[in-house]
């Protein structure tokens, strides 16, 4: 079951934090691809013929219920995006360490996510990711960073919520790699509303469950295995105070300080 608290103390819910048993793995992994085919329907037949606001529905209803089939717990803590506002032209910045990440924060609030250009060439996740209109980036060319900046930009003013991984990479969790800052440069120019989210995945002892990152030379498919070894994984979301970038001049000076500023936020939040 997917749950939504706001609350420090889990305990109890962490503690069954074990190995699944062999019958629960072959449950899960049905349920993956039948929810798999179904999500491939939606948005190859449905998508086409419904407006933003409908996308958005059925994204957070497929995210949701595909950590419900993992048995994922969401613990959400701090300033959270409230269901019942309408938030146009945010910029969401966080910590990455799984490909859950993305599943996690579109349950409780859908967002374009600013990916690398290897997750199109991943079997059907590559398929659906296109379709709900994932930015792609090459972060070896440089061309291509002058390319995403303008059509962040762009997005950002004309009302699209985003969410960026300035690590530019998965970790295990234990650190953060530095924030990289050309993309903060659409944010600035957008003058748009900027809100930091801190990713952690515990464990049974309260450090980070290293069994989750999705880093280092880990495959998709070993991740996924990884993950239904756990019989109930636990993430927290913590959001951030969100703030204003309009005061920000357009220069790389203040690019790069807002950057650091947002790392070492993430940082002290997940105490690293």
């Amino acid at each position: 079951m997917l749950k939504s608290i706001h609350i420090n103390n889990f305990t109890e819910t962490i503690s069954t934090h074990i190995n699944s048993n062999l019958l629960t793995r072959y449950y899960r992994i049905f349920h993956v691809s039948v929810h798999t085919i179904i999500g491939v329907v939606i948005v190859s037949l449905i998508f086409p013929i419904v407006n933003q606001s409908i996308r958005s529905k059925l994204i957070k209803w497929w995210c949701k219920h595909l950590l419900v089939i993992f048995n994922f717990s969401v613990y959400l803590h701090g300033h959270l995006p409230l269901e019942n506002k309408e938030k146009t032209g945010m910029l969401f910045v966080a910590n990455h360490i799984s490909w859950t990440d993305i599943h996690a924060i579109n349950s409780i609030v859908p967002l374009r996510f600013i990916a690398k250009s290897e997750i199109k060439s991943w079997p059907i996740f590559g398929y659906l990711a296109k379709k709900t209109n994932v930015l792609f980036i090459n972060r070896e060319k440089r061309q291509e960073t002058s390319r995403i900046v303008q059509i962040t930009s762009s997005n950002l003013i004309n009302g699209d919520n985003l969410c960026l991984f300035p690590e530019g990479t998965t970790t295990d969790g234990t650190r953060l790699m530095p924030f990289k800052s050309s993309i903060f440069q659409a944010a600035i120019h957008a003058k748009a509303i900027i809100q930091p989210i801190a990713i952690r995945y515990p464990s049974v002892d309260g450090g980070p469950n290293k069994e989750i990152a999705y880093a280092g030379e880990t495959t998709l498919c070993e991740s996924i295995k990884q993950i239904l070894l756990q019989q109930n994984p636990v993430v927290e979301l913590h959001f951030l105070t969100p703030f204003s970038t309009v005061e920000l001049s357009e220069n790389d000076k203040s690019r790069r300080k807002l950057a650091q500023y947002i790392e070492q936020s993430i940082k002290e939040k997940l105490s690293l």
